[in-house]
């Protein structure tokens, strides 16, 4: 074991999605010189899928072969600082499945699951939240009711998705995701408004703003919403505009959640120094993997912010078991994104981590303790197209952040 080596890297593409739903999942495999020691790493950017593995097969790859696995802080620093620019979310992601890969191998060699290399089990299981949308008020409370059916506390509630509900096209205007950024600020207060007196304060309940509305509407609306009792508001400003949390804080207490875009240590380091956020909810593969998030939850600890890292639909199960992982092992974890599982990704994803009563829980086995049947993996390629989602307008056609 003393000579134990990198074999080979390489990713793995599948989209095992089910009607309309294309989830362009992308999972590192990073094999070593012992006979069946492998290890396995998220590295999914559904919208730049080819541009993460042509870094991951032809860089990262020639890089790390003929290194030492068990080196996992040394080969993220080599990774990060090999191309020489650094950072960003292709870059980012395809380091993120080589560290994991790593971790998970760690894991496996040590016998251990990879909570207990972070220090052992701060709770049983995690805390997670669903989502709840609905085309008005009672149908959002009515889908909310179910969740809770389910032994669900926390719910995230939007109406009409991102933004609202779509607007019509003005003549001649471009493809895209139309939306009343104006009407939708109104809408949301209503919403809780409904929500609060159907259901009352013992259901925790969230929103997203999924950052797409203006820097002062999305103040007003921080403010609007402060009587009804958020867990927490998501995503109200882009990375670009970090500087409005200063004004929103002074504004009112509705809790802040802030990260799903960030690939910079610069973006959250002065949402954290001042104080200005209450959860840090990155895309753990968009930060390049665990040894970032490690360190980042740590760091966010000594501030008092808790952990919510993204969690949606197109992350990977090895994704979503890394997330799973740091949320029971860090004493600041706050709660989990959930978007499931499909019957088909746990046939690809043997060992998937398991939600019940309102909790996900890891399974007990080494590394992070999930595989891939890659055979069944194969049958369902990534599909290419242009995205429209992501080309989000305004109802006179301006392209705002999506």
């Amino acid at each position: 074991m003393s000579t134990l080596q990198i074999r080979d890297v390489r990713a793995i593409l599948t989209s095992p999605g089910t009607g309309n739903i294309q989830k362009r999942l992308i999972v590192v495999k990073v094999e070593t010189s012992e006979p069946g020691l492998f290890g396995l790493g998220c590295a999914t950017f559904t919208q730049r899928h080819r541009a993460v593995r042509s870094v991951v097969d032809d860089y990262l790859k020639p890089l790390l072969i003929g290194r030492d696995p068990r080196n996992s802080e040394d080969l993220w620093q080599l990774c990060h600082v090999n191309a020489y620019w650094r950072s960003g979310p292709v870059m980012n992601n395809a380091l993120s499945g080589v560290d994991m890969a790593l971790w998970d191998i760690k894991g496996k060699l040590a016998g251990l699951p990879v909570y207990q290399l972070l220090g052992g089990k701060c709770r049983e299981g995690a805390a997670v939240y669903r989502h709840a949308d609905g085309r008005t008020p009672a149908e959002v409370e009515d889908n909310v009711r179910a969740f809770l059916a389910q032994g669900f506390r926390h719910v995230r509630c939007q109406m009409g998705g991102y933004g609202g509900a779509e607007v019509a096209r003005p003549t001649g205007a471009p493809a895209g995701a139309y939306f009343d950024a104006d009407g939708y600020a109104r809408r949301v207060p209503v919403l809780f408004e409904h929500l609060r007196n159907t259901l009352g304060y013992d259901v925790e309940l969230l929103h997203d703003m999924h950052e797409r509305i203006a820097p002062i509407t999305a103040v007003n609306l921080a403010k609007a919403l402060e009587p009804y009792g958020l867990y927490f508001l998501e995503d109200a400003l882009p990375p670009e505009q970090i500087a409005w949390f200063a004004m929103m804080r002074r504004q009112c207490t509705t809790p802040l959640a802030m990260g799903e875009l960030f690939v910079n240590t610069n973006e959250w380091l002065p949402l954290i120094e001042g104080r200005l956020i209450d959860f840090i909810r990155c895309h753990v593969s968009a930060i390049g993997g665990l040894t970032p998030a490690r360190k980042l939850a740590v760091l966010c600890e000594a501030f008092g912010i808790r952990t919510a890292w993204h969690g949606p639909g197109d992350v990977s199960p090895v994704g979503h078991a890394a997330n799973v992982h740091l949320d029971v092992s860090s004493p600041n974890f706050g709660i989990q994104e959930w978007g499931g599982f499909s019957d088909l990704e746990q046939e690809i994803f043997p060992g998937c981590p398991e939600v019940r009563g309102g909790y996900v829980y890891p399974n007990d086995r080494p590394g992070l303790g999930i595989d891939i049947n890659e055979a069944l993996a194969a049958k369902y390629p990534c599909p290419d197209g242009v995205l429209e989602w992501t080309q989000t307008r305004l109802p006179d056609g301006t392209l705002v952040t999506p």
